[in-house]
């Protein structure tokens, strides 16, 4: 078996290779799903990817399996018996940041129709695709993530700086940043 060429951390053992080849990029529309990987990059802030990846089934079961609304209701109760849970990162500011921003979800659900047609909207509902040849030449931010990032600001999200959006951009494919080797860059685009 002919062995695929991958973005160089995508080879970084099982989980993270199966991320990179099934999640990783993948256009995503679904409302929860998008609601998930905003809370798990904000979380990752500070923090490596393979910290937040080894805990996504715990943080899934902590925040109501990514559920919006059941998040936004998060009680002051709620949120301490998730401070105590050691199987998610115990930040309060993240916490309490992920609350707030599943309230802000709800409403711009109830603006624009969905949470998707919102960030979607940003690239006329077409993914860019980028051309990096090497992992190096791939920037922390851009103009598109300081855009929906100062956007966000304006409406009350938390913990959404434009270095968290680009890396929630990455993820969720509205940004193609498989380097143009990887197998993912031409199937995604």
């Amino acid at each position: 078996m002919i062995e695929k060429t991958r973005c160089r951390w995508g080879t970084d053992g099982a989980k993270m290779m199966r991320y990179h080849d099934e999640v990783w990029g993948v256009p995503e529309f679904d409302d929860r799903k998008l609601f998930a990987k905003l809370i798990l990059d904000m979380n990752q802030a500070g923090l490596s990817w393979r910290t937040i990846l080894n805990k996504w089934e715990n943080f899934e079961q902590a925040y109501e399996g990514f559920d919006i609304a059941k998040v936004a209701a998060f009680t002051p109760a709620k949120i301490a018996e998730l401070m105590q849970d050691p199987g998610i990162i115990r930040n309060r500011r993240k916490i309490e940041a992920a609350v707030n921003n599943a309230q802000k979800v709800l409403l711009l659900q109830e603006e624009f129709g969905s949470f998707s047609e919102y960030l979607w909207g940003f690239t006329d509902g077409q993914p860019q695709i980028n051309h990096w040849k090497q992992e190096a030449e791939i920037p922390a931010h851009t103009p598109l993530s300081d855009a929906i990032s100062k956007d966000l600001k304006r409406r009350g999200f938390k913990f959404i700086g434009t270095t968290v959006i680009y890396a929630f951009l990455q993820a969720v494919g509205i940004v193609n940043d498989h380097t143009v080797d990887c197998f993912r860059h031409q199937e995604l685009s």
